[in-house]
Formats: C-alpha cells, sequence, structure tokens
C-alpha cells in the first residue's frame, strides 16, 4: 500500500514527463476556475457596495410615489403611470396626521445644463427639496449650509451643489457665494456636499439642490413630487409609521377597501431585496456559464487520463507485477488527476481575483475579495479532479497484470 508522498511522487513524475498536455490539460479547468472566482468577487463586491449605499437612505427612511422606485414589470409602470401624481398637500397632510414620522419632506428632480461665466456641465441633475430635507436627506454639506424654511417658502434662488460641479466649474475657487446658471436662472450657491462617488460606473456627485419654492417657479408644479419621510424609530415603531402614510394617502386619494394603493413606497430593505433578485439571477446564469467550463475542463482531464492509461499500460502491469494492488493503481491516478485540477484550480483562482481587483482598481466597479470565495475555487477543482478521474483510474486499477505486460 502507497503512502500519499509515494503517489504524489510518481503522480509529479508523470506530468514532468508529458508538460506539454499536462499545461493545456490544466489551461481548460484554469479558465472555468477564474470566470467563477472572477464572477463571485465582482457580484460579492457589488452586493456590498450596494448595501452601503442603500444604508445611506437611512435605516428609518421611507419614500413615497407615484411610480415604482425600480420596476422589473414593464405593464406595471404602464399602469402606474395612470395613478394620480403626488401633491405637496399629500406631503403636508401626512406630517400633520402621522404621529410616528419624525420628519416629512418631499423632493422632485429632473435634468438640466449649469454653466458658469467660463464652463458648462450638461445632464446636471436639478433636484428640488423642502426645508425638512436638511433632517432626512443622508448626503452631507462640507461646506456652507442648507436652505431654511423662509427661502423655501419664497423661491430664494439659492441652491447647495455636488463636487464634480463645484470643482468643474470654479477650478482652483472657493464656489461658496459665487452665482451659476441653471437653464436660465441664476443660483447663489450656499452649500458644497462631499464627495459621494459613484454607483456602478455611474457618477453621483453631478447634481444641484435648490428650495422646492424655485424649482416649481422655474420648471412647473405639473410634476408629481416623492414624499420622504423619516420614521421617529426602528423596528415597530418604522412600520407603524409606514401604516399610517399609507392610510393618510389612501383616504386622500379616495383607494376603497381591498383595492391595491396607487402609489408606491419605497425602503432601504425593498432596495435591497430587488437588487438581490436581480444580482441573483445574473450570479445563477454566470455561475452556470462558468460551471460548463469547469465541465469541459473536467471532460478533457478524463481524456487525456484515458490516454495515459493506455500509454502506460505496461508500466501499469511491471507495478502489478511488483506487488501493487489494484487501490495502489487507482489511488496513483486519482491523485494525478486532482493534482491537476487543484493546480489549474489555485491558478484559476490567483487570475479570478487579480482581474477582480484590477478591475476595482481602474474602474468604477466594486469587488469584493473573500476568503470563502477562494475556498470553494479549491473545492471545486477537487471535486472535477475526483469526478472525471474515477473512471480512468478504475480502467486502470482493472488492467489484467499479465496482458499489460505484454503491451507493447
Amino acid at each position: 500500500m502507497l503512502v500519499i508522498r509515494d503517489n504524489l511522487i510518481l503522480s509529479v513524475d508523470a506530468l514532468r514527463a508529458h508538460k506539454l498536455r499536462a499545461c493545456l490539460t490544466i489551461l481548460g479547468l484554469t479558465m472555468g476556475v477564474t470566470t467563477l472566482i472572477t464572477v463571485m468577487t465582482l457580484v460579492q463586491g457589488a452586493n456590498l457596495y450596494v448595501e452601503q449605499k442603500i444604508a445611506n437612505l437611512g435605516t428609518n427612511v421611507f419614500q413615497i410615489a407615484k411610480l415604482p422606485f425600480a420596476a422589473t414589470d414593464f405593464e406595471l409602470y404602464v399602469k402606474a403611470m395612470k395613478n394620480k401624481r403626488i401633491e405637496l398637500a399629500d406631503m403636508q397632510a401626512v406630517a400633520e396626521r402621522c404621529t410616528s414620522c419624525a420628519n416629512v419632506g418631499a423632493s422632485v428632480s429632473s435634468v438640466t445644463s449649469v454653466r458658469s461665466a467660463s464652463q458648462e456641465l450638461t445632464d446636471v441633475r436639478l433636484i428640488g427639496h423642502t426645508a425638512a430635507m436638511a433632517d432626512i436627506d443622508t448626503r452631507t454639506v462640507e461646506q456652507g449650509r442648507y436652505f431654511n424654511r423662509t427661502e423655501d417658502q419664497r423661491g430664494s434662488l439659492v441652491c447647495l451643489v455636488g463636487q464634480r460641479i463645484a470643482q468643474e466649474l470654479f477650478p482652483g475657487l472657493d464656489p461658496l457665494g459665487r452665482t451659476l446658471r441653471a437653464g436660465n436662472t441664476e443660483f447663489r450657491i450656499i452649500g458644497i456636499y462631499e464627495t459621494i462617488g459613484s454607483i456602478l460606473g455611474q457618477d453621483q456627485d453631478t447634481f444641484l439642490v435648490i428650495p422646492m419654492g424655485s424649482y416649481r417657479r422655474m420648471v412647473g408644479s405639473r410634476g408629481s413630487v416623492t414624499i420622504e419621510v423619516q420614521a421617529a424609530g426602528d423596528g415597530p415603531v418604522f412600520e407603524e409609521a409606514v401604516d399610517q402614510a399609507r392610510i393618510v394617502l389612501r383616504a386622500r386619494r379616495h383607494v376603497g377597501p381591498g383595492e391595491d394603493d396607487d402609489f408606491f413606497i419605497g425602503t432601504a430593505s425593498s432596495y435591497m431585496e430587488l437588487w438581490q433578485s436581480i444580482s441573483g439571477a445574473f450570479f445563477a446564469v454566470f455561475v452556470m456559464v462558468s460551471s460548463i467550463s469547469g465541465i469541459v475542463g473536467g471532460i478533457v482531464i478524463m481524456n487525456v487520463m484515458l490516454v495515459s492509461v493506455t500509454e502506460r499500460t505496461k508500466e501499469i502491469g511491471v507495478r502489478r507485477a511488483s506487488g501493487a494492488t489494484q487501490d495502489d493503481i487507482r489511488q496513483q491516478f486519482l491523485t494525478e488527476s486532482v493534482l491537476q485540477c487543484l493546480v489549474g484550480g489555485v491558478i484559476g483562482i490567483s487570475l479570478g481575483f487579480a482581474a477582480a481587483t484590477a478591475l476595482d482598481t481602474f474602474t468604477d466597479f466594486p469587488a469584493s475579495v473573500q476568503t470563502w470565495v477562494a475556498v470553494l475555487g479549491v473545492v471545486m477543482s477537487s471535486m472535477v479532479g475526483l469526478f472525471f478521474g474515477i473512471y480512468p483510474a478504475s480502467r486502470a486499477a482493472q488492467l489484467d497484470p499479465v496482458e499489460a505486460l505484454r503491451s507493447d
């Protein structure tokens, strides 16, 4: 009975004798494991990144809008287009009647262009806020201040800007107190937000926040607003606030008992559930593709091992004549198969992590390198080696020693 060390030595010697064949065999599995590790690392990174960004919404904050915040059903979206728009009066009603709501505000947005004396930016997100959003919005004002209730009611021409607007319109200058033109209206900058960064490649610092009164004067009041609510607490208090806000809006919009809401409520948990369902579908598809690569690599290993058994028939006969049992022969060829898969797996894991890290470094796509992903890659490689190595190893072990010694 050979010990593991002897089997490893014999396997390494056999692989060294056919270096090109071994390299080509390992290559197939390496590609499969590399794809799997890269995809899993990127999906895990995206999940972690989205969790962090959604957490910035606030665990005790929810939103109410006319349209779904993220719809995967086109028919639902088309149906929602017929809903009545949500007005500022609805926000005021929620603020007055929701006892579990600490702060209630409203927001609305559109796209515009902004320019200073010498620079211009297009595709800027123009956001209208009520004054209460100062306590609800999780974006941090790094310099300056937020506008107050009086400035909101009067429609004062003041604004807060994202970092990209501050840097590109006023390079090397302090933007506070300076003016910029959004559309055909001039605004004085009173605040600058801290850098947010990008979400999956989408820049989040190109935006302009103005008082709701200014927004409605500039854009009009026909658009539907989004009600932003900060509950007085988490857990049961948060659920109670959501229920109270829903009851207030159903009553105002004359939604009868048993009828579906004609508005949509978004919470951090609902956003996360939607993202996980989307990412889970992509993850399943990519894992399937990676698994196919692994299976193909396993089939290649099995074919090569069968060829190896045929070429080494005499070697097997000599070993059997020298006292090696069927288990010894089986273990030797299984060790060769698993060793090739492990080498391919380790290389694939390294390349997968390297590819994911490069994407994270040189692009805006996030990656999360986790130990369990590497362990999964090693386990997958070992399982492929064992599964596809069993038949060639068994065939080698079942060779008749006398017939094997007679072979050329």
